[in-house]
């Protein structure tokens, strides 16, 4: 049963490799999106789309501004193995929005890590195998040795400490209102990614 079950998440792994992006092309489909008024994913309303102009600007930001401390850079490059990161996302989503940027920059460092996006409503059976409590949060980061298409390791959809902060207030309170949002988008700007790349060495180590 488990060797079935190993077969099948290989092939899903393979069908969405087959259908995935690197990051410099996901984000010219995002620039895109936001000139046609429009957005990834099933949804396509006004909202979904505002969001995605939204997440343009922030990812933009990342871009430029995230930063590795020298000693993170010796981490990455130390790193042997040959994997991919194969990330499912969407143009709306705000915690991707400046999470796949840091994402970037950390793979950009050694060549043996391959980063590839794929869209998650366009990926359900890979989604479905890495969901997070039962739900298809992303951004969802899916570590995979290049040779045996084997699953090292994930990550997502936010960085230990944000979860931490979710659960607390989901605890606390129910549910995630707008104002927790807002002060989380907030987190993320004072963070400037510092979480994520300490979490992504984690994966590495």
């Amino acid at each position: 049963m488990e060797i079935l079950e190993n077969t099948m998440i290989t092939d899903i792994i393979k069908d969405s490799l087959n259908k995935s992006m690197s990051y410099d092309e996901y984000r010219t489909l995002v620039t895109a999106l936001v000139e046609q008024q429009s957005t990834t994913g099933n949804d396509k309303s006004e909202t979904f789309v505002n969001y995605t102009v939204l997440n343009d600007r922030r990812m933009k930001r990342w871009d430029k501004t995230v930063k590795l401390s020298d000693s993170a850079i010796e981490i990455i490059k130390y790193f042997s193995e040959k994997v991919t990161w194969l990330v499912l996302t969407e143009s709306w989503c705000g915690d991707a929005a400046h999470i796949l940027p840091v994402i970037n920059k950390v793979a950009e460092q050694n060549a043996n890590i391959d980063f590839r996006v794929v869209l998650r409503d366009d990926n359900e059976h890979l989604m479905n195998a890495f969901l997070t409590n039962g739900g298809r949060a992303i951004p969802k980061l899916i570590m995979i040795y290049n040779e045996t298409l084997e699953v090292i390791n994930t990550f997502g959809p936010r960085p230990t400490i944000a979860t931490e902060m979710v659960d607390i207030y989901k605890t606390l309170h129910g549910q995630l209102t707008p104002e927790f949002k807002e002060d989380l988008q907030r987190w993320y700007n004072k963070d400037k990614g510092q979480s994520t790349i300490a979490d992504l060495l984690g994966i590495l180590a």
